[in-house]
């Protein structure tokens, strides 16, 4: 018979475990759910995102929960299997089928299959299944509680969540909610079948020309019969075949083609080139009949991470293709608390507004989950390469042996569910846990090559890392590089700017640097750094439901922002850099200039250094977005609305970008005395792997009269070298004889079209005066219904022009540095020409 499924999403019902009366039965509107999602559609719990709500939802933290449904046996020919599946259960789950126990689920990140087809009953039978979600949160103290011995120390919620396989994020973190979800939080279904593909792998193998393919496609075999069966492979591009094998199912029930593709057309991270995506289908064939049929997409390409010695280390950074890519990009968090609220278009439109913003890579954080298909295939199809990390974070992990089980039948279903993702470029053992364990003292003896031993020491974990994963990961993905933390460097202090990657936190945590100096304390790979910001004024007034709370030092404030001091860190940066305000709206568009300014300084000097014999590999910004409204490092926050820093980045990461800066003057330890004098230097740095050639002016502009101090500097036929950076001028700036405050201020040509621009302005910008700035904004009509443009103008320099957010509004740019005689256009898209024309606001105004 052909495979059949039968998706369970509707005709569920729950319950509180502990209420047994008649009425407890609430209906679910469909699964996948939370029971908190669950419990708000019954009018049971008020909205936890909203004000104190959060903490009004805890009770259902320490509950446990039961879900039942009942369906229809379905007709089963004879010789034919029924399977029940689980993409996902939320976590400790006991599953009953006409009150047998047909499963004990432990694990979120897992996938669970059953054989029901004997425990169903007649013909036309009714069937109960029911589920019962234990307790999370109680569950994980009681198993941290059978192995006294182990060291239970981490960061962040309960130490016993190190014991759960459950979304760490879930016990609390400094940018989330405690809010522990249980539930169907993935699909489940019925299979109905004889035969079925249960797993189609497809590999690329790319000569080092380019010139040829070979692809080769792995089929893995369910069939309930010994009836010979054949495996017919296709392999299409946009839909048009090019090659076709059939091939015996072998006694092991695998069957693999074989496929040699002449001048491949291959995947390239946007912006470097196509994101073409070949697709090989299996289906299996039995006495003729077709029984099931899967298909996967796939691409061909490349993919090295370069380590080897230089003058500056050991390098780290990504070549695709053969090219060396410049990985900017930003990390990411779990889109929700309540996870299975986040939809396919949802994740789409996080990778495109990550592609907007001229991001090439995401790394998928640690404490969160292994994400949904729609997210890897939404990076498939738009060119962002993964960083994907496996589930550990911040913590000393334990290894008993059911735990170290879980794990490894953990890391081979999502490895399996995820390796053919072109996307994919490296797997990562855990966040922050090496950092930890060195920050506290655990022993870890790099030397050591015994992994036996490792189980010994107070930092056990190190054999989930060093051993168990990277086997795996070499059996299940072997094309994939592996990377035992993140970070982590060859054994060395997890700070080691010279080798592996770093998180540099000095800037916010730590010594907290001034952000003027960010560049000059990266690594060869930054792989987190960020600052603070206030989401937009509309997000705050979701979640902030009193006017008398409408002010930046409120209680219910404070509770959306879960980092530890962050009033301290915020208004230390604020009062160093900008002048203070305690009016709401300024306060927040305050806190988006200081992020702004922050990201930018880290990532200008970065790409600078990818010229430097590849000093810097990537920067992958902390973070994105946000699980809810909220108060953290993302540059867009929970409602996909992008802050200031959004902008600043993607200018950063164009494939053309100029930069100009002067000198870093501590004005702190020079007591606010200004320098004599100040060296500048500009240069290009470029993505594109050609050269080309451009017309540079750098200008020297008073910020008080907006007038010229002295001449231009232009520089006209300059090289500029491919994938690299190219040293423009650089020079001194005498404060005695130029006192003025001004703003150096550098553009690019390419091709007659000004291509790139930046402006420095003397630090910090407390010290200026920015009245009477001469702004004009003219609001045209654009190309095409729904578009608009601006056109911007200034007679003294503006810093910061920032256009307000709306929904499905998109900006070209916003967070604009403004100089007189450099009118800027600002494109609009999903702005009619009767919409209220967008606000703004610029520093100072």
């Amino acid at each position: 018979m052909p495979f059949s499924k039968h998706i369970l999403s509707t005709e569920w019902t729950f319950r509180d475990r502990d209420d047994e009366t008649p009425d407890a039965w609430m209906p679910v509107a469909a699964v996948p759910s939370t029971v908190q999602q669950d419990l708000i559609a019954n009018k049971k719990l008020e909205d936890p995102y909203i004000g104190f709500n959060e903490l009004k939802a805890r009770w259902v933290n320490e509950k446990s929960w039961v879900y039942r449904h009942t369906f229809q046996r379905p007709e089963i020919p004879t010789g034919a299997t029924v399977a029940l599946v689980f993409d996902g259960l939320d976590t400790f789950a006991s599953v009953k089928l006409n009150g047998e126990t047909i499963l004990e689920a432990s694990n979120m990140f897992l996938g669970y299959r059953v054989d029901i087809t004997k425990a169903l009953g007649s013909p036309n039978s009714t069937n109960v299944l029911e589920i019962e979600f234990d307790c999370a949160q109680l569950k994980a103290i009681e198993l941290r509680k059978t192995d006294p011995d182990h060291k239970w120390q981490g960061m962040f919620g309960d130490m016993a969540r190190l014991a759960a396989r459950k979304a760490q994020y879930h016990w609390g973190w400094d940018w989330g909610p405690v809010i522990m979800t249980a539930g169907i939080w993935r699909e489940v279904r019925l299979e109905v079948y004889s035969g079925r593909v249960e797993d189609l792998w497809p590999q690329a193998h790319l000569t080092p020309d380019h010139k040829t393919a070979t692809v080769t496609a792995t089929a893995k075999v369910d069939a309930s019969n010994s009836e010979p069966c054949v495996a017919r492979f296709h392999l299409t591009l946009r839909g048009q075949e090019i090659a076709s094998q059939d091939i015996p199912v072998s006694s092991d029930r695998t069957a693999q083609a074989s496929f040699e593709v002449a001048n491949p057309e291959l995947w390239w991270p946007h912006g470097y080139g196509a994101q073409t995506l070949y697709e090989v289908s299996v289906s299996l064939l039995c006495n003729g009949n077709e029984l099931h049929r899967v298909a996967k997409r796939f691409g061909i390409r490349s993919a090295e991470v370069i380590q080897q010695a230089d003058k500056h280390g050991k390098s780290f950074y990504f070549r695709i293709n053969g090219m060396d890519i410049f990985c900017g990009g930003s990390c990411w968090i779990p889109a929700d608390s309540l996870l299975p609220s986040v939809s396919a278009e949802r994740y789409r439109k996080w990778i495109e507004l990550m592609v907007a913003g001229g991001q090439v890579m995401s790394r998928v954080w640690g404490g969160g989950i292994y994400e949904d298909d729609a997210f890897y295939d939404a990076c498939d199809e738009l060119g962002v390469l993964v960083w994907q990390d496996f589930m550990f974070a911040c913590g000393n992990y334990p290894v008993w042996p059911d735990f170290l089980e879980s794990v490894r039948k953990e890391t081979v279903y999502n490895v399996q569910r995820l390796r053919h993702h072109p996307s994919i470029v490296i797997y990562v053992g855990n966040n922050e846990d090496y950092q930890f364990q060195e920050q506290t003292g655990l022993t870890y003896n790099y030397e050591d090559k015994d992994p036996e031993s490792w189980l010994k020491y107070d930092f056990p974990a190190r054999y989930i890392y060093e051993k168990l994963l990277p086997e795996l990961v070499s059996e299940y993905s072997p094309s994939t590089f592996y990377h035992p933390g993140s970070p982590w460097g060859d054994g060395k202090v997890t700070t080691d700017p010279t080798v592996g990657d770093i998180h540099q936190w000095n800037v916010w945590h730590g010594t907290q640097e001034k952000y003027q100096i960010f560049d000059s304390i990266g690594g060869r790979f930054n792989s987190e750094f960020g600052m603070e910001a206030f989401p937009h004024m509309s997000t705050i007034e979701y979640f902030v439901e009193n006017d008398q709370d409408k002010h930046p030092q409120s209680q219910v404030m404070d509770f959306h922002n879960k980092a530890d001091g962050h009033e301290r860190r915020l208004a230390t940066y604020l009062v160093e850099n900008l002048r203070m305000s305690t009016d709401l709206e300024t306060y927040a568009y305050l806190t988006q200039v200081l992020q702004a300014e922050t990201l930018m300084f880290g990532y200008r000097g970065w790409r600078r250094q990818w010229g430097d014999d590849r000093k810097c590999g990537g920067a992958l910004l902390w973070q994105l977005n946000d699980c809810w409204p909220t108060i953290s490092w993302a540059i867009a926050d929970y409602f996909l609305k992008p802050k200031a820093a959004f902008y600043t980045v993607k200018r950063v990461l164009q494939p053309l970008v100029v930069g100009v800066r002067r000198e870093h003057h501590d004005w702190s330890v020079a007591h606010a005395q200004p320098p004599t004098q100040s060296r500048y230097e500009m240069w290009v740095a470029s993505s594109r792997q050609e050269v080309l050639h451009g017309t540079v002016e750098l200008r020297f502009l008073s910020v008080v009269t907006g007038k010229d101090i002295r001449a231009p500097a232009v520089f006209t036929d300059v090289t500029i070298a491919p994938n690299g950076s190219s040293d423009i001028t650089s020079g001194v700036i005498d404060h005695v004889t130029e006192p003025e405050p001004h703003v150096l201020s550098a553009r690019l040509w390419v091709d007659g079209q000004i291509v790139a621009r930046d402006v420095d302005w003397p630090q910090p910008l407390k010290y200026l005066d920015f009245s009477d700035r001469g702004l004009e904004v003219k609001q045209q009509p654009g190309a095409s219904a729904g578009q608009q443009r601006l056109i911007i103008s200034a007679q003294k320099p503006v810093k910061c022009l920032v256009f307000e957010e709306r929904e499905n509004v998109r900006l070209s740019d916003s967070a604009i540095d403004l100089v007189p005689g450099d009118e800027q256009v600002v494109e609009i898209t999903g702005l009619s020409a009767s919409d209220t024309p967008l606000g703004y606001r610029y520093l100072g105004q």
